[in-house]
């Protein structure tokens, strides 16, 4: 059965793969903006994103956010709702017009006694998202802004809520406080990060609005050392953990 996965933190469910799930899910539609549920409430099941997409987000302080993930279509978010007594960990907000399919904790272990071969993607899809998620954790630790901001780029390619109709990746002034709630920097460094991707050929400014070639984030880890000429340098650690 193809399940169309890509890598860690891209792989995606297809249409094929959540047709064999639809009869034990609630389809439900979300306005821009609204908010699914918040962290500490009871959690119960499994969202997928049909269209558009999810914001998880953890308040820092007032104004101040962590974006550890957007779940995109085709990908996962609320997981944690299939363990016994458990509560959300993070807010989840529609960021545009968003569709998803629910699984609650009694219709996902129904289908896995009823249909186990077809829950097997949504599983692997599960752990795939956990998988970029101790990612993550090792990016915020031992990689600077610049590296850091790249690995957040790439996955926001695979969105097509981020992309201009020639399918380069589009950055709008708008989208600033995601990537420094993304990266976990704040918005200067972000802004000189994004300056530095410019200089080194990787994105075209436009006004305050960025485009950016996808293929050409990969093997550009460090834009500081690509500058230099040097494709081998050591990776720098250069912690920024305050974003704005």
């Amino acid at each position: 059965m193809k399940t169309g996965r890509e890598g860690v933190g891209r792989s995606r469910l297809t249409p094929d793969d959540v047709a064999l799930i639809g009869a034990y899910g609630a389809r439900a539609n979300w306005p821009a903006g609204f908010q699914l549920y918040q962290r500490g409430a009871v959690a119960d099941g499994v969202f997928i994103v049909l269209d558009g997409h999810v914001v998880l987000r953890n308040k820092i302080k007032v104004g101040r956010g962590f974006v550890p993930v957007i779940a995109t279509v085709g990908q996962t978010f609320g997981s944690e709702g299939l363990s016994p007594n458990s509560h959300y960990v993070t807010d989840a907000s529609a960021s545009e017009e968003t569709k998803t399919m629910f699984l609650s904790g009694a219709q996902f272990r129904a289908a896995v006694r009823e249909r186990p071969a077809h829950i097997i993607p949504l599983l692997s899809q599960i752990m795939s998202e956990r998988a970029f998620l101790l990612e993550k954790l090792h990016e915020l630790a031992a990689l600077n802004v610049d590296q850091r901001l790249i690995s957040t780029l790439t996955h926001l390619s695979t969105d097509r809520s981020f992309t201009a109709p020639d399918g380069r990746l589009k950055l709008e002034n708008s989208h600033h406080r995601l990537l420094c709630e993304m990266v976990g920097a704040t918005r200067e460094s972000i802004a000189l990060a994004l300056s530095r991707l410019v200089s080194a050929g990787i994105a075209e400014r436009k006004g305050m609005t960025f485009l950016i070639e996808p293929g050409s984030l990969r093997g550009n880890g460090d834009v500081n050392s690509r500058e230099n000429g040097d494709r081998n340098a050591p990776i720098p650690v250069q912690r920024e953990l305050s974003p704005s």
